[in-house]
C-alpha cells in the first residue's frame, strides 16, 4: 500500500469517528410501508448501534414504519428524518409487558428502555401512538373506554426507567393511547422544542408525566392532551427510585381537558424544588393544580409569569375551571378501576400528606370559575402565596358554575357554593398580594374571598 492510499484511508476513516456510526432500520430489514410489522427490525437496528458503542438509529425520510414493542439500549439516538413516522401496531394482542409492573390495569408498553444512559430522541419526524384505534365510540366529549377489568393492552408511547442522561428534541409525539412521555427514576432528562400533540378526546391521554424522576428541563414545547399536560408525581409501583425534584418547566403552550400542570394525584414520597414559568395554558378544565391524595408532600414550588384560560367540561375529566387549585385530601377506597394499587401494601384506607410554601407570581386568568385551596385538616396545606394574580371570573358555557372539584377522595367529592376569586377550606397562612378579580355577566359571584380575610 503506497502513501497516498494510506492517506486517503485515514481522512475516509476520521468522519465514522468524529460523527459516530449511522445504523438505518431499513438496512436491518425495515419495511417502511406502514403496513409490515418493523418491530424486529429495528430491536436488530438498536441491539447493533449499542452494542457498538452507540450511534444513531435512524428512521428514513417519507417512510411509516409500524411496529409493536421496541426496547431502547445505551448510547443510542433515534433520528426521525423528515416526514417519517414510528407507529404503533394497532394489534392489542402483542402488547404484554405492563406500564405499571405487576399492575396490569393501566396500559402496557411499547417504546422503552430500562436502566440506560445516553438515550436520546431527535429529528424532525413523527412517533404516532395511533391511539384512535385503541378506544371505543367517540362520545360529543371524549372516546368511550373499552371495557377492561385487570389488564388494559392500551400502550403508552415512551416509557423510560432509570434513564440517566435522556434528551428528546424537536420531534413530534401524535395520539397516545395512553400515557404519551413517562420518566420514571430518571436522571438528567431534557424535553427541549417537541410538538406532542394527543387527541383532547382520549382519556388518560397524560403529555408528559414526571415519576419519582429529578433534574429535570421541559422547554418551549407545545403540548395537548386529554388528561394532564404535565405531572409530576410518585407511583407507589416505583417507590425504589425515591422522590420527584429539582423540576424546570419553561417557555411551553399546553392545553388540557383535565388539569394543564399537575403534581398528583398518586404521591407516595416527596416532590420539591419545582419551577414553572413563562407558560401559556388554553381552553382547560384546571389550570395549575396540587392534588395530593396520598401520605407524600409537596414543597417549595413556584408557578410564574402564566397566562391562562379555563372553561367547564364534562364530568368525565377531573375539575371545574379552577385557574389554581392547591389540595390534599386522602383518596377513598374503590373510587378508580385500580384505587387498590394507590395504597400501601394491605392497606385500604389512605392518607394525605403536607403541602407547604407554594407560590403563585403574576397569573393572568380568564375562567368560569376561581381558584381552590383545601386539604381535609387545617395542617395540610399551609403557607400558600398568591401575588398579582388577575382573574377574569367569565361564563363561557351552558355548566353549572360554582363548583369546586376534590376528587379522588373520601366522601363527597365536590363543593357547591358561589363563585369567588379564592375559596378556603382547611387551610392556614394563605397570603394574597393583589388578587384582581373582574366579573362578567351571568357569574354568581360570591366575592374576592372565602374563608379567609380579604
Amino acid at each position: 500500500m503506497n502513501k497516498l492510499t494510506l492517506h486517503l484511508l485515514i481522512l475516509l476513516t476520521i468522519p465514522c469517528i468524529l460523527y459516530g456510526r449511522n445504523f438505518n432500520v431499513m438496512d436491518f430489514g425495515a419495511r417502511g410501508n406502514g403496513i409490515s410489522d418493523d418491530a424486529i427490525a429495528i430491536q436488530k437496528a438498536v441491539d447493533a448501534c449499542t452494542n457498538a458503542g452507540g450511534g444513531d438509529v435512524v428512521f428514513s425520510a417519507n417512510h411509516t414504519f409500524l411496529s409493536g414493542p421496541v426496547q431502547l439500549k445505551s448510547n443510542v439516538n433515534i433520528v426521525l428524518e423528515t416526514n417519517s413516522v414510528w407507529k404503533a401496531n394497532p394489534d392489542e394482542s402483542i402488547y404484554h409487558l405492563s406500564a405499571f409492573g405487576k399492575n396490569e390495569g393501566e396500559g402496557m408498553m411499547w417504546i422503552w428502555a430500562k436502566d440506560v444512559e445516553n438515550l436520546s430522541f431527535s429529528g424532525h419526524g413523527t412517533i404516532y401512538g395511533n391511539g384512535i384505534k385503541f378506544m371505543g365510540a367517540e362520545l360529543f366529549d371524549s372516546y368511550e373506554l373499552k371495557p377492561v377489568t385487570t389488564f388494559d393492552p392500551r400502550p403508552h408511547v415512551l416509557t423510560l426507567m432509570g434513564v440517566r442522561n435522556l434528551n428528546i428534541r424537536d420531534i413530534t409525539i401524535r395520539e397516545g393511547a395512553y400515557w404519551t412521555v413517562h420518566l420514571i427514576g430518571c436522571d438528567g432528562a431534557v424535553i427541549d422544542g417537541i410538538n406532542l400533540l394527543n387527541n383532547l378526546k382520549i382519556r388518560n391521554g397524560d403529555g408528559i408525566d414526571i415519576d419519582h424522576s429529578k433534574n429535570v428541563r421541559i422547554a418551549n414545547c407545545h403540548i395537548t392532551s386529554g388528561d394532564d399536560a404535565i405531572c409530576l408525581k410518585n407511583r407507589r409501583e416505583f417507590e425504589e427510585y425515591g422522590s420527584c425534584h429539582d423540576i424546570v418547566v419553561t417557555n411551553c403552550v399546553m392545553e388540557s381537558r383535565s388539569c394543564t400542570v399537575k403534581i398528583g394525584s398518586e404521591n407516595m414520597d416527596s416532590i420539591y424544588n419545582v419551577v414553572i414559568d413563562n407558560c401559556v395554558i388554553k381552553g382547560s378544565n384546571r389550570g395549575l393544580g396540587i392534588q395530593n391524595r396520598d401520605e407524600g408532600t409537596v414543597s417549595n414550588v413556584v408557578f410564574s409569569n402564566i397566562i391562562l384560560d379555563c372553561q367547564l367540561w364534562s364530568d368525565v375529566w377531573w375539575g371545574k375551571a379552577e385557574p389554581i387549585y392547591v389540595t390534599s385530601y386522602p383518596r377513598a377506597n374503590g373510587n378508580h378501576k385500580d384505587a387498590n394499587w394507590r395504597f400501601p401494601k394491605g392497606q385500604t384506607v389512605g392518607r394525605c400528606g403536607e403541602v407547604s410554601h407554594i407560590y403563585f407570581n403574576h397569573i393572568y386568568a380568564t375562567s368560569e370559575n376561581g381558584c381552590f385551596i383545601g386539604g381535609d385538616t387545617p395542617d395540610k396545606v399551609n403557607n400558600i402565596y398568591l401575588n398579582n394574580v388577575h382573574l377574569n371570573l367569565k361564563k363561557l358555557t351552558g355548566y353549572d358554575g360554582g363548583v369546586y372539584d376534590k376528587r379522588p377522595c373520601r366522601g363527597e367529592g365536590f363543593i357547591y357554593n358561589k363563585v369567588y376569586g379564592v375559596y378556603v377550606e382547611n387551610a392556614r397562612d394563605v397570603e394574597i398580594d393583589d388578587l384582581r378579580v373582574q366579573v362578567g355577566p351571568k357569574v354568581n359571584y360570591g366575592g374576592k374571598t372565602f374563608g379567609i380575610d380579604d
